[in-house]
């Protein structure tokens, strides 16, 4: 019976030996500050988006998606930059509307842009559609600049947002009428498709044409659908012209020639930038040989920028130019230039150094008039020859910087390369 307190004084100690163990605290450690981090916060990242408005189906479409992968070229370029304006990172994205060369469904895409709140509108190609279009962005304050249409009323319209980076049709109109005397040409008939573009240039042509002593003999109308010509042109064969001017586009001006030289006219052909393009050829077939037209502006290859340009554009849609995709790429250079010239890329901060832009272009150097047309526009004058385009002459521009030559004999200059034109509306 002793052993019983023996296990209980030995339990006895154990628990209190536990008892003081556990009584023992250890003393708290001064708290420590968090380690500062080496990381710098990412910076923001702003989506500007910009509208781009063309042609997409019907007979302009080989055009219109010209415009829309200059637009393309640009945006790649811009956002392989890495831009920061504002203090953010600018991601730059296009929204491609198709107009379908037609001025209701230009008013139509615009509205749709301007709810979409995009910072500003490539566009469109057609003057028919960026003219009532134009009034849209006006309202809601949204930078215009326009690749390829030509009719002075666009900015004759005292809209601030209003910009084009071509000669206009005056200008054009001028040369032309110009040109064709020069060629010899007494006597003129004059075709136009009724489009703000081909009425416009017609008119302008008619103008320049009186004022340089030829005689309009014949003046008919069409459209930008029409493919029969026969009926107008029958009548125009019995005025006997030098030459036949046409106010439209290349997918009406490749029949129209082609059914000249079916009629037996012997009247050469003139026409603006609409016809100005491989297009016309391929519908025009040997009817096109021979024949003139214009593009505003100089030729690619005479250009600083334009042979790396050319290039580039080939590479990478394994196409040619067709026409305004060069002026749609400065186009929208000119348009992200004015946000970080502004350090903002809401409309109403860039669109005042829209205006006052000097940008180094593909084209040209860029500078606006107060009404917002190109400063100084040249216009190059072309011949069909050989499948191709023939370099002829520039009329107007500003000096600027050209392509280097091609290294060659140090006894001979080199001979100017042959030309394969831009396409346009």
């Amino acid at each position: 019976m002793r052993a019983l307190p023996v296990q209980l004084s030995a339990v006895s100690i154990a628990v209190a030996f536990a008892l003081a163990a556990c009584g023992q605290k250890e003393e708290p450690k001064p708290a420590q500050a968090p380690a500062a981090s080496t990381a710098t916060a990412p910076k923001p990242e702003v989506v500007v988006k910009l509208g781009h408005v063309a042609p997409m189906t019907g007979p302009q479409a080989h055009l219109g998606k010209d415009n829309e992968n200059g637009a393309i070229l640009a945006v790649e370029d811009l956002n392989a930059k890495g831009l920061e304006i504002g203090g953010a990172k600018v991601k730059f994205e296009l929204l491609n509307e198709d107009d379908q060369a037609d001025p209701k469904q230009g008013t139509i895409v615009a509205q749709k842009l301007a709810d979409a709140k995009v910072n500003g509108v490539i566009g469109h190609l057609n003057s028919g559609t960026t003219i009532p279009a134009s009034k849209i962005y006006f309202d809601a304050g949204i930078p215009q600049i326009s690749g390829s249409a030509t009719n002075p009323k666009y900015t004759q319209q005292s809209f601030n947002t209003a910009f084009r980076v071509m000669a206009n049709d005056e200008q054009q109109g001028k040369v032309l009428g110009q040109f064709a005397a020069k060629q010899g040409a007494k006597t003129v008939a004059i075709i136009d498709d009724r489009t703000a573009y081909g009425q416009g240039l017609a008119d302008e042509f008619r103008k320049a044409a009186e004022a340089n002593g030829l005689k309009v003999v014949d003046t008919e109308y069409t459209n930008d659908k029409a493919t029969d010509f026969k009926a107008i042109l029958t009548k125009i064969k019995s005025m006997k012209p030098d030459l036949v001017f046409y106010g439209g586009m290349d997918a009406q001006g490749g029949p129209l020639v082609k059914q000249m030289k079916e009629l037996g006219i012997k009247a050469k052909f003139l026409g603006g930038d609409g016809v100005c393009t491989p297009e016309f050829m391929k519908l025009g077939g040997d009817a096109a040989e021979g024949q003139f037209c214009s593009l505003p502006g100089k030729p690619l290859e005479k250009l600083a920028k334009g042979p790396q340009f050319r290039e580039k554009f080939t590479k990478r849609f394994n196409a040619d130019i067709q026409l305004y995709a060069p002026y749609v790429y400065d186009a929208v250079m000119v348009m992200a230039d004015s946000m970080q010239r502004a350090n903002s890329v809401e409309p109403a901060k860039f669109l005042p150094q829209v205006g006052k832009a000097r940008y180094d272009g593909v084209t040209a150097t860029i500078e606006f008039d107060p009404k917002g047309d190109l400063k100084d526009g040249a216009i190059s004058l072309y011949q069909y020859k050989g499948g191709k385009l023939d370099y002829v002459e520039t009329l107007g521009g500003a000096p600027e910087a050209t392509a280097a030559p091609a290294p060659g004999p140090a006894s001979a200059p080199a001979a100017a390369a042959p030309v394969q034109a831009p396409g346009k509306q």
